[in-house]
């Protein structure tokens, strides 16, 4: 493989990692395209830059040998984009424990074996992009997404967290917030429950998200990435005024 920068994505197989996969192949990157979904990642065709892997997130040991064959056989870890996620929806009190436990592994879980995997090596290498997806609903939990909410939350702690023990190295650490975005996740929610406030609040498109990210890695202005038109707006109105959010999102839910 000539020499090329390399990135990994985990949730390869559909939405936001899918595109980013699509996007660096378009740029001329090498690509290891990480998920579960063998399917999903056969979308992304075939390419002499492309490494798909299939490998389940929550599984330590396959992280590690996923990560161990994309260095192999690629190069060294330019950029990680940590994108695997569920998002079925719905009361806690009426989601099954099973199924809150199964979003918390996936969204965090996930996060923290790839961390494990990649961190040290670039560390070492005093080099590279660590990109992590969290959500709005990490900073402003709407209902019907508590336990989706609450694995984001995770997420955008650990990120923070990992941002700072990062400082003055040459590893760069982002943490990505994005409102509604239009990708296939939504067609989780629709098919448990589809929350009122998503009509109020038209979902952004998933390019929208992409450039957001490059212009903060350009920029040095992270760790967080804030991308749609009234994201930050919403983030502010958390910290300020969240009886207010919560009264406007009840009465938008009828509740």
């Amino acid at each position: 493989m000539p020499d090329k920068q390399v990135v990994l994505v985990s949730g390869a197989g559909s939405g936001l990692g899918q595109l980013t996969a699509a996007r660096a192949l378009a740029e001329d990157w090498a690509v290891a395209a990480v998920d579960i979904n063998a399917e999903g990642l056969a979308q992304l065709g075939q390419h002499p830059n492309l490494l798909c892997l299939t490998a389940d997130v929550t599984d330590a040991d396959a992280v590690r040998v996923a990560v161990a064959r994309c260095e192999a056989e690629l190069g060294p870890i330019s950029r990680v984009v940590n994108a695997a996620a569920i998002m079925p929806l719905g009361k806690l009190t009426e989601q099954a424990p099973a199924s809150i436990h199964k979003i918390m592994n996936i969204n965090y879980g996930g996060l923290v074996n790839l961390a494990a995997a990649v961190m040290p090596r670039m560390l070492e290498r005093d080099h590279g992009e660590f990109i992590s997806y969290a959500s709005m609903v990490g900073h402003w939990p709407i209902f019907y997404m508590g336990a989706y909410a609450a694995s984001k939350a995770a997420v955008a702690t650990f990120s923070e967290v990992l941002y700072q023990e990062a400082r003055n190295t040459g590893v760069t650490v982002l943490c990505v917030c994005p409102p509604i975005v239009a990708t296939p996740l939504l067609s989780q929610a629709k098919a448990t429950v589809w929350p009122r406030l998503f009509d109020v609040f038209a979902p952004i498109k998933p390019q929208e998200v992409l450039d957001e990210i490059e212009k903060v890695l350009r920029t040095g202005a992270g760790p967080w990435v804030v991308p749609g038109r009234l994201t930050r707006m919403a983030w502010r109105m958390r910290r300020w005024a969240p009886r207010l959010l919560w009264a406007v999102t009840r009465r938008i839910e009828r509740l």
